[in-house]
């Protein structure tokens, strides 16, 4: 559901309540992370630019791209760019991310590539190993935007592996976590590649966020364990298609898991069913909730299976036919019962004790649960 976790980026946050967080992360064996993360771009924008979405502007911080690519991007997604110095601003950590051209600049040994975007449109960033900076030239940005009154601005981070680069775990979990909590922020999403990180890394980003995008292989590999050209073949599949496995979570506790096919062409993503292609589920809804489903009503097999089952403790016979009242006396056990009677030798009636004899009313009255005489135990 590409749609649901754009819808929920655009809604933003209640007042009080942390900006949502959408992690997008991808493996080695589907990479196509950035794909997802550049059509959730493009849909916000349109959002924004519409009027539709609570923020009212979006900054991107560029690690991975120039600033002048996501313009063309948007560009080749129809949107208008002629007014976007007005609803969006680039944070450029690509070009010169330690300060090192900065420094070749100033002895004459490089020449200024800043001409490359407008410089209405892009700041660049000379040092990403203080997020502390970086954390303010985000926010100035988006001030910059939409103002210092109530009115929210969207946060785009393309790469966090770059950050983790130059940055302690904690300390860039610590900007994520500050960047969520401030509230002229309506939304933040980034992109993660999850395989080269350790799985802790991984499960603390996951942690900070409210939503969970999973870029998995539509087939996976057999991983040694079939011929090469199966596995050649699986990979041929694979190519420019994959499933997106998205996690949401709720605000009262409750986890929703849901999954959609995908495929990528020249000109942009298609998230389509995965059933209509590869015979796969195109969602699947799960909650906490345990499903379970109970019928009271049991089957002839059912019924004969139960009375093969030996309990524990029953008299197994020893040499005589097993007789284990149920609540119902045969014919005959009655026509005996009251020949005995009649001649005298009932010795319960002689004796004055009295005793209760049922008789069900049919074949099919099943005996009571509760009746469990004593002489069929052998304790």
């Amino acid at each position: 559901m590409a749609e649901s976790m754009c819808r929920t980026l655009r809604d933003g946050s209640l007042e009080g309540e942390q900006a949502p967080a959408l992690t997008i992360k991808d493996i080695t064996a589907s990479p196509f992370g950035f794909h997802v993360f550049s059509h959730v771009l493009s849909q916000l924008s349109s959002f924004i630019l519409a009027s539709k979405s609570q923020s009212r502007g979006i900054v991107i911080v560029a690690f991975s791209r120039s600033p002048s690519f996501y313009v063309d991007l948007l560009k080749r997604r129809g949107i208008d760019v002629n007014s976007s110095h007005k609803w969006i601003q680039i944070l450029d950590c690509y070009s010169d991310p330690l300060g090192w051209k900065y420094q070749l600049m100033g002895s004459g040994n490089c020449m200024d590539v800043s001409h490359e975007t407008p410089s209405n449109l892009s700041r660049v960033c000379k040092d990403v190993k203080d997020l502390d900076k970086l954390y303010s030239m985000i926010l100035e940005l988006g001030k910059g935007l939409v103002g210092q009154g109530k009115d929210r601005f969207s946060v785009a981070i393309d790469s966090i592996n770059e950050m983790l680069r130059h940055a302690s775990t904690p300390t860039v979990a610590g900007l994520l976590s500050n960047l969520r909590s401030h509230e002229q922020i309506s939304s933040i999403f980034w992109l993660l590649h999850s395989d080269l990180h350790e799985v802790k890394v991984t499960s603390a980003l996951e942690y900070l966020s409210s939503v969970v995008a999973s870029v998995e292989p539509l087939h996976q590999t057999a991983g040694g364990k079939r011929g090469d050209l199966e596995n050649l073949s699986l990979l041929e599949q694979n190519i420019g298609k994959g499933k997106l496995q998205v996690r949401f979570k709720r605000r009262n506790g409750r986890v929703r898991v849901v999954n959609e096919g995908f495929h990528i062409d020249q000109s942009s993503s298609n998230f389509t069913s995965v059933l209509s292609e590869d015979g796969l589920v195109n969602q699947i809804n799960q909650s906490l909730l345990p499903k379970v489903q109970f019928d009271l009503e049991l089957s002839e097999k059912e019924r004969i299976d139960r009375a093969k089952v030996v309990l524990p403790f029953e008299h197994q016979g020893n040499g005589e036919p097993i007789h284990i009242y149920d609540g119902r006396r045969s014919l005959t056990e009655s026509e005996t019962e009251a020949t005995l009677s009649s001649s005298g030798n009932s010795q319960k009636t002689d004796s004055g004790e009295g005793e209760i004899i049922y008789f069900r009313d049919s074949d099919d009255e099943m005996p009571d649960s509760d009746e469990d005489p004593d002489d069929d135990l052998d304790i």
